[in-house]
């Protein structure tokens, strides 16, 4: 299990506070930074329904480590986390 404050390092930005969870939308990439080396994430997309990202990628070119979106669900854990 992945401690709350760990998704804290994601952030370039507090989460805004009037929106809540839910799908990837491009509007949140200004504040989504990589969790490993806290370089920019580009966002690569495959499928999208309006501003929704279903299904894609988030690859930080710095440390060349690549994030998935699967069902509009961006996986930011590092690759030994991830299941």
């Amino acid at each position: 299990m992945v401690s709350p404050t760990y998704w804290t390092c994601c952030l370039k930005k507090p989460w805004p506070t009037n929106r809540g969870g839910g799908p990837l939308k491009k509007e949140l990439m200004e504040i989504l930074a990589c969790p490993i080396c806290k370089g920019e994430l580009e966002l690569q997309v495959e499928v999208e329904e309006g501003d929704e990202i279903i299904k894609g990628a988030l690859v930080c070119h710095r440390c060349d480590e690549k994030y998935p979106i699967d069902d509009a669900i961006p996986n930011l854990l590092p690759p030994q986390l991830r299941t």
